[in-house]
């Protein structure tokens, strides 16, 4: 068959394969479905009549139960429909190298005290170098905290990208990201090149001390802002919150001159701060990429647009190529809106302490979301059609326009373009237009990428999911608990809002979307919901315990049969896909822990937060996650060692689970051994072994109360009020 031209004759850009063994899991998921029903049964015909003890408690368990079944449900609609995506990227080179499209890529940071600019530009520089024509390739940088710091970084980064790129072409460097190769690589290759490297690690280092330097005194000297008309823009009052917006061209790639040491023409270079003032809503990061979508359209209008976070820098240079496989192949290309990479980090540990790599979400889950035509939108390391994002309809007649720059662009001189631009990003231009509604990323939602991700499918358009073998974006994972609990907190109060609002995919969604994918989207909706009964399961059987109530049948009644099945069956299902995945055994255990914790506390607050939103007694807040923690905090990470360190109300609530179970697990032991007859005790015996359970979970959480004397445990006032809140739940249970 024909390799180059179109039509019948040419082979696809990419193939879809769907995992092996399905059939032989959807037979243990429905062994596993049998008996989630007979413990449903079992709570229904034994339930306590209203005269005898325990009788709330058991209607507590059926209630947990049940909506633990439903979840359950939901969870395995992912897992029967797993599919993988395979690119031919030389295929596309063959066909179209002369014909590429050109590409926009949007970075945006938002805080230069938790978003260092010297983070944020290695992520600029790492996208300029990647293998793809450069002047087809744009670079826009937002800046939500309208800092010169950021600006004066980026300007820095203009005149270093002179030298990185063509140093990262000629001896083809990976990653791409200066930082991260220079702290991964040395210069040991050969002489000429042992010369070069040391020559541009040199120049890196002067980079980043002068950047440093400025940071540290927060204002920029007038020697550097001589270095760039630019600077001309901040004066004593402009701020975060209150400022005029800011377009500047740092490279025109249009310009002939625009060109690296070698002579080859450099990508564009934007850096914007749209328009900013305390009576206006900015819409967070919905409204910071609307503004980069209008401003690109008058720049460089490419059909193809990638975001990133300004921590999540390019790991592999070939990843632009591979994305347009999916929207250049003949046949299917026309219908696909958007290329979803995961989220993947560098700062992984061996064991995953806080349960960020999220392996069997990324090559299971989301996977099996996308086998439904229903891939996520997960706001960073993805690759959208222009037309999509803006609001069009999917449609066999719309044809694909890889035009870079329109006419009237190509006749603009750059401070034309800029004042165009500047009209774009003002506070009152999307005043009364479909700008965060039927237009680009929908307003009014934490997690406007989900949503916005919803309303393209809606609109007909395909999504992708592709998780190469070899990361195609690195970032920066959590490494404090008390992070990754508010992170976590903000996924899940803000998906939470989506599934009580019109954009409910089975509403919403309703016969424009696979059942499968909204059943797909809403494991993640609600997890906010499935705290509730997590936090009753993680409370009761202690208190019950102490109480002498009994919530599972007998270890000799054949009705623990299915208890037993069940829980051995989910762990051990839980056990081997995580091993498949990549996970080490600890690890797996670690995100057992993490689940616990996360949902009764971050999934815990996000659903009370998110009822009281709905209710109208709160609005929709933005937390950024730092990106920087000092020297400490990093070697206990790197050991492995959670960091507690803070008085939060997450970590009081974790401790107090923690010594409930502890407390209770210790009394029954102590009655079991008291008692000397197993058939006296026989009945409570699985609560004392699920307590087991939650207390070895929990030794980090004891460690860090009574042993651990670093600055990363858990403070007294903390464990005071965790042992005043167990004392009060074990004298009610006893009373």
């Amino acid at each position: 068959m024909s390799e180059n031209g179109g039509g019948k004759e040419a082979l696809p850009l990419f193939e879809t394969k769907a995992a092996k063994g399905r059939d032989a899991y959807k037979l243990f998921a429905f062994t596993l479905f049998v008996g989630v029903c007979m413990i449903l049964v079992y709570r229904l015909t034994h339930m306590p009549q209203p005269e005898e003890p325990g009788r709330w408690a058991w209607i507590g368990f059926f209630m947990a139960e049940l909506w633990f079944s439903f979840y359950w449900i939901f969870t395995q609609s992912v897992r029967w429909n797993v599919v993988y995506r395979y690119p031919f990227k030389a295929r596309l080179s063959s066909r179209y190298e002369d014909k590429m499209p050109g590409v926009d890529i949007f970075v945006c940071t938002a805080d230069p005290k938790l978003e260092p600019p010297t983070m944020v530009i290695n992520t600029v520089l790492s996208v300029m170098s990647c293998n793809f024509p450069p002047e087809k390739l744009s670079i826009y940088l937002s800046d939500d905290g309208g800092s010169e710091l950021t600006f004066y970084a980026l300007v820095e980064a203009s005149q270093f990208a002179k030298h990185w790129i063509p140093f990262c072409k000629k001896f083809k460097v990976e990653p791409r990201s200066p930082a991260a190769y220079f702290a991964q690589n040395s210069g040991s290759r050969d002489i000429a090149f042992a010369q070069e490297w040391l020559a541009v690690k040199k120049l890196h280092e002067e980079m980043k001390m002068r950047i440093e330097t400025a940071i540290g005194k927060g204002s920029i000297s007038k020697d550097m802002k001589d270095l760039h008309e630019g600077f001309s823009e901040w004066n004593s009052k402009v701020t975060k919150q209150d400022h005029q917006p800011i377009v500047k061209i740092l490279i025109d790639g249009r310009n002939p001159s625009a060109v690296d040491i070698d002579g080859h023409i450099l990508p564009t270079l934007v850096y914007l701060a749209r328009e900013k003032r305390p009576q206006w809503p900015h819409n967070f990061k919905a409204g910071s990429m609307n503004a980069l979508i209008r401003v690109s359209s008058m720049i460089s209008n490419a059909p193809i647009i990638l975001n990133l976070d300004c921590d999540m820098y390019s790991n592999d240079p070939d990843a632009v190529r591979e994305a347009l496989c999916f929207f250049m192949d003949e046949k299917r290309g026309h219908e696909i809106s958007y290329v979803q990479h995961p989220q993947r980090y560098e700062n992984i540990t061996k064991n995953d302490i806080y349960s960020n790599a999220c392996n069997v979400v990324n090559k299971v889950e989301l996977a099996g979301v996308d086998g439904y035509g229903a891939a996520l939108y997960c706001g960073t390391g993805c690759f959208h059609r222009r037309d999509s994002l803006c609001g069009k309809k999917c449609s066999k007649d719309l044809k694909a326009e890889w035009s870079i720059v329109t006419d009237q662009t190509k006749k603009r001189n750059v401070n034309e373009l800029e004042e165009a631009s500047k009209a774009l990003v003002t506070c009152s231009y999307e005043k009364g237009t479909q700008w965060g509604k039927e237009m680009g990323l929908v307003y009014g939602c934490p997690v406007e990428d989900i949503v916005t991700g919803l309303t393209i499918q809606c609109r007909g358009w395909k999504p992708v999911f592709y998780n190469p073998d070899k990361a195609a974006f690195l970032g920066v994972a959590p490494n404090t608990l008390d992070i990754a609990l508010v992170q976590q907190k903000r996924w899940s109060e803000g998906m939470f809002q989506i599934f009580l609002s019109k954009y409910c995919p089975f509403i919403y969604g309703h016969g424009k979307i696979k059942l499968g994918g909204q059943m797909g989207y809403c494991v993640y909706l609600l997890w906010a919901s499935v705290s509730i009964p997590t936090l009753y399961y993680a409370m009761m059987p202690s208190i019950c315990l102490l109480r002498g109530i009994a919530i599972v049948p007998e270890v000799s009644s054949p009705w623990f049969l299915p208890f037993a099945y069940v829980f051995i069956g989910r762990n051990a299902g839980s056990l081997a896909e995580a091993l498949t995945c990549g996970d080490t055994l600890k690890g797996w255990w670690n995100v057992q822990r993490m689940w616990l914790i996360r949902r009764t506390t971050s999934y815990f607050f996000a659903f009370f937060d998110t009822i009281t939103r709905q209710l109208g007694f709160s609005e929709t807040a933005f937390a950024i996650t730092a990106k920087v923690v000092d020297d400490d905090v990093l070697k206990r990470y790197e050991q492995e060692i959670i960091e507690f360190g803070s008085s939060s109300i997450m970590f009081t609530i974790t401790s107090t689970i923690a010594l409930l179970n502890l407390f209770s697990f210790a009394w029954g032991i102590k009655r079991a051994l008291l008692d000397w007859n197993l058939r006296a005790v026989e009945h409570l015996i699985p609560q004392i072994i699920l307590c087991w359970l939650i207390v070895m979970i929990n030794i980090p959480v004891y460690q860090a109360l009574f042993f651990r004397s670093d600055k990363g445990h858990i403070p007294s006032s903390v464990m005071f009020k965790s042992i005043v809140g167990v004392s009060l739940a074990c004298l009610l249970a006893v009373c």
